[in-house]
């Protein structure tokens, strides 16, 4: 494959996942520039590597060696880690210049496709995780449950305790919960001047 054409789908590839997925989606700006900047130094050195008979597996360990430290450089949230594998793989994909352009643009679509699906607000939107510090040490999971459901306002799924406090009188814990769809609907209601005037 023409290494010009392999060029334009990884630049085309990382801009939609940049800016047309996660930046739209989440808004951090520093990971957009990690994701474009990773994305075409990847890109560049699988390039050059391409051609010779040491590539793939320059290419592999290149991929493991950035995933290492990346991911101890900075604590990231889950779809972070997801948006910063896929950078990686579109860059090692189109880089390794390996296989035709059809299989290429369906590998790096592929990619793409799963993203947007996976990573859109209405897949499983009344799913949440959230850290919560509470006020009292509370041991008994029956009582636990019940606080972080009557605080939370939805079903807890699972709590985790990482750190009962009994000198302080505190307790943290690691929830998955899950709210009402009423409740969805409710906060995502916009308010209209009118409403407030009555209100």
């Amino acid at each position: 494959m023409n290494l010009l054409l392999a060029a334009g789908v990884n630049l085309l590839a990382i801009l939609l996942l940049t800016f047309g997925l996660y930046l739209r989606r989440h808004r951090r700006r520093d990971l957009a520039v990690s994701y474009m900047g990773i994305n075409i130094g990847v890109f560049g050195v699988a390039a050059t590597l391409s051609g010779s008979s040491i590539g793939l597996g320059v290419g592999m360990g290149l991929f493991g060696v950035l995933s290492i430290i990346r991911l101890r450089s900075n604590e990231l949230e889950q779809h972070e880690i997801a948006y910063y594998f896929s950078a990686l793989a579109i860059g090692l994909i189109a880089g390794l210049n390996q296989t035709p352009l059809w299989l290429t643009i369906a590998l790096v679509g592929l990619i793409l496709t799963v993203m947007a699906v996976a990573d859109h607000a209405r897949v499983l939107p009344t799913y949440r995780q959230q850290s919560v510090i509470l006020d009292r040490a509370i041991a008994d999971e029956a009582e636990l449950h019940a606080r972080l459901e009557a605080l939370l306002g939805g079903r807890v799924h699972s709590a985790v305790t990482q750190q009962l406090d009994l000198i302080n009188d505190k307790t943290v814990v690691n929830v998955r919960f899950s709210v009402p769809e009423r409740s969805l609907t409710t906060a995502n209601h916009e308010v209209l001047p009118a409403e407030r005037s009555h209100a």
